[in-house]
């Protein structure tokens, strides 16, 4: 089923406790990192790497294949992706061969023939919306720009 209201993914959110992030990266400039590491210290999901160039991330084995995630740890609850739209259909593809439960594909990654394909399946789907930015509003830490800086303000830094 597409999810598409809040509340739906607040439902799915509170349902997981287990999401393989399909190419995070270890590169903190990196949006793909910045929400693995925001997810992983968050304390409300177990969140594992999945990327075949990395061997670990802050200290956590990173998968090169969600195959590889699940004949070690089983099928994720959710699988966020993190990809160029072009290249997500084996990512579907292994998610529905591994059992994923859902898969919730981040800002800017839409391609209709996966997420038709994901639906088909039966498997829950979140397009073009962050993970990070759900969690932090059922959750709290959400604040201007998806950053809890602690300061709200209509002034651009440097701008006088």
């Amino acid at each position: 089923m597409i999810l598409t209201r809040p509340s739906e993914y607040r439902d799915l959110l509170a349902r997981s406790k287990s999401i393989a992030m399909v190419g995070a990266s270890s590169d903190p400039l990196r949006p793909s990192y910045t929400v693995f590491s925001f997810v992983r210290t968050g304390g409300l999901f177990s969140v594992v790497p999945i990327n075949p160039k990395l061997d670990e991330i802050d200290g956590l084995r990173a998968y090169p294949s969600l195959v590889q995630y699940a004949e070690a740890l089983g099928a994720p609850d959710i699988v966020d992706v993190f990809r160029n739209p072009a290249s997500v259909l084996p990512v579907v593809d292994e998610s529905i061969a591994v059992g994923a439960k859902a898969i919730w594909f981040q800002y800017g990654v839409i391609n209709e023939e996966a997420i038709a394909r994901a639906d088909a399946a039966g498997i829950d789907v979140v397009v073009d919306r962050c993970i990070k930015v759900e969690i932090a509003r059922f959750h709290g830490g959400l604040a201007t720009a998806g950053l809890n800086s602690g300061v709200i303000t209509s002034r651009r830094s440097g701008v006088r």
